[in-house]
């Protein structure tokens, strides 16, 4: 062979050589991994502030225990219940923790309401013309709360104290025995609701919620000015029923989760 030759097949090898080096660096360029999803998460913890509306009942019961007054149709043992219903609202405010999914919380709550009722005695007694009156006008509730979250929606379960403010009054005007008299006590309770939230931003929350409240008895002494002084009723709102719109306030973010 001659040397020209020989150096244009030397020449040929070597740039068949360096393409086939290029060729095989390109195919065994590194894997990389697509970057993972990330969702976010809503994140129910922290302070929240904020009120609520809508309607309640309340089932009353009073007693009569003692009658020695020149007025007041019932003897002792008999009495009467009735329910009555108005609007309800108020204020919550409290705290939740949260755990993955998992969502616990303390939650207080001041709320007026408009449940009041009277009867007419037509049923019990001699003159048939005692009239009683009864409201329950404020109530608050501390709970704990417990609930599970679904992205920006949490269903709970509520628990704890509750206590009310009640009054009971009893007006006679027909004579030849009138009077009046009336009180107002504080009952203490409990309280169970369940309800659902609903995260429309990262601070604003929704939700609509139903609770249950029992009440104990308690002693009112109803004769006013009558002597001897003893017209006394047992009374108690044996429950309150409620079911409200909330929305509130939270103090916290959103975060990211992976």
């Amino acid at each position: 062979m001659s040397r020209t030759k020989f150096v244009a097949a030397l020449t040929m090898t070597t740039a068949l050589g360096v393409g086939a080096a290029s060729a095989a660096d390109l195919a065994m360029r590194p894997y990389t991994k697509a970057p993972a999803y990330v969702e976010s998460i809503y994140n129910w913890a922290g302070f929240y502030i904020g009120g609520n509306v809508g309607g309640s009942s309340t089932n009353q019961e009073w007693t009569n225990t003692a009658n020695t007054t020149a007025f007041g149709d019932l003897s002792p043992g008999q009495g009467f219940r009735q329910r009555g219903s108005g609007v309800f609202g108020g204020g919550q405010v409290g705290y939740n923790w949260q755990a993955n999914n998992f969502v616990a919380g303390l939650e207080g709550t001041l709320v007026g309401l408009d449940n009041h009722g009277s009867v007419l005695n037509n049923v019990f007694g001699a003159g048939l013309d005692d009239r009683f009156s009864w409201r329950a006008d404020w109530m608050v509730t501390v709970t704990g709360r417990a609930g599970f979250a679904v992205q920006n929606n949490l269903f709970y379960v509520k628990g704890g104290y509750a206590g009310v403010n009640n009054h009971l009054s009893v007006v006679d005007n027909v004579p030849p025995f009138t009077g009046s008299g009336a009180q107002s006590n504080w009952h203490n309770g409990w309280t169970v609701g369940a309800g659902w939230e609903y995260g429309i931003t990262q601070n604003w929350i929704v939700g609509l919620e139903y609770d249950y409240a029992s009440f104990e008895k308690k002693n009112y002494q109803l004769a006013g000015a009558a002597t001897p002084a003893t017209y006394a009723f047992d009374a108690r709102p044996v429950d309150i029923q409620s079911a409200v719109v909330r929305l509130s306030y939270k103090f916290g973010p959103l975060v990211a989760g992976y």
